[in-house]
């Protein structure tokens, strides 16, 4: 694990502001507006008048939910705590996918360890079906104590990825070179609990404890300024919508306070990086990862 020296170096280099940014940007909405639960035989729920969801994971099932609207690029925010203790062999995904055989898709994969072990976030881009752009990281807190802000902001030129409003990936459309970049396929936000003890924790090596059983995560804060899909028409498209409050994020990129912040977590917390693995690409690295 990072030192604590890192983890206090990490937060100097996180203004008050945009703690004070996170906090308010934070909706209090009623989840059941927004997500409906697809899966889990009653063992995903919204609770506390729409104010929390939780997810639960047992031997015999696990479950998730989606939401009722597709979007077509975004800023979106969601709070998440953690399955706690012995979650080893257990993934807790929260990701933005079209449909398809040529989909689009944005992924959070948290995969669970055995107690007093690490979290490992998993990070993944799909563009028009292929994948393979894995980036995983240790977190510099532990992430089922409370609940912490998950984020993906997703305009036309790049993807971040953020945790607390600290940046930790970015994806740049790098079409130029022949990469596709998702820009054209509307997605919709999903989660999932569920059990992945043939991969998650060391290869599938450790497998899951279910006399710890159930297992839950839970939701709450969901935020979302982005352009709603409906009927084949952004809610963007209108010079009156109120919905991309704005739409700042449209062209949002990383200044250079932000772009510290992510070469700190990329040192020191980054654990896999596709774009390093010249084992896995012995032909030469994909072609993102080394365009200009």
């Amino acid at each position: 694990m990072a030192s604590s020296t890192l983890s206090v170096s990490l937060m100097l280099l996180i203004p008050m502001s945009l703690l004070s940014f996170t906090v308010a940007a934070a909706s209090t909405a009623d989840l059941n507006q927004d997500f409906e639960i697809t899966w889990g035989d009653g063992r995903a729920k919204i609770l506390n008048n729409g104010e929390l969801l939780t997810l639960s994971l047992d031997k015999a099932s696990g479950s998730g939910f989606q939401s009722k609207h597709e979007y077509l690029f975004g800023k979106i925010d969601m709070q998440l705590k953690l399955v706690p203790g012995n979650s080893a062999g257990t993934v807790t995904a929260y990701y933005l996918s079209s449909k398809g055989s040529t989909w689009d898709e944005i992924d959070f994969e948290f995969l669970g360890n055995l107690s007093g072990d690490p979290y490992i976030l998993h990070t993944n881009v799909f563009s028009q079906g292929k994948g393979n752009r894995e980036q995983q990281f240790y977190l510099w807190f532990d992430p089922t104590a409370d609940f912490h802000t998950y984020s993906i902001l997703w305009n036309s030129q790049r993807i971040i990825f953020s945790v607390d409003g600290t940046p930790i990936r970015e994806f740049k459309n790098q079409e130029l070179n022949g990469v596709p970049f998702p820009k054209s396929q509307p997605m919709r936000i999903y989660s999932s609990l569920w059990n992945a003890d043939d991969w998650a924790t060391r290869g599938g090596l450790v497998k899951t404890d279910w006399s710890q059983a159930p297992f839950t995560a839970s939701y709450k804060n969901f935020n979302a300024e982005a352009c709603v899909w409906t009927s084949g028409a952004s809610s963007c498209s209108s010079a009156t919508s109120s919905n991309a409050n704005n739409g700042a994020w449209l062209s949002q990129d990383l200044d250079s306070t932000s772009q510290d912040r992510l070469k700190l977590v990329q040192t020191n917390y980054m654990i896999y990086n596709y774009c390093a693995d010249t084992k896995r690409f012995p032909q030469g690295l994909p072609v993102e990862c080394t365009a200009s």
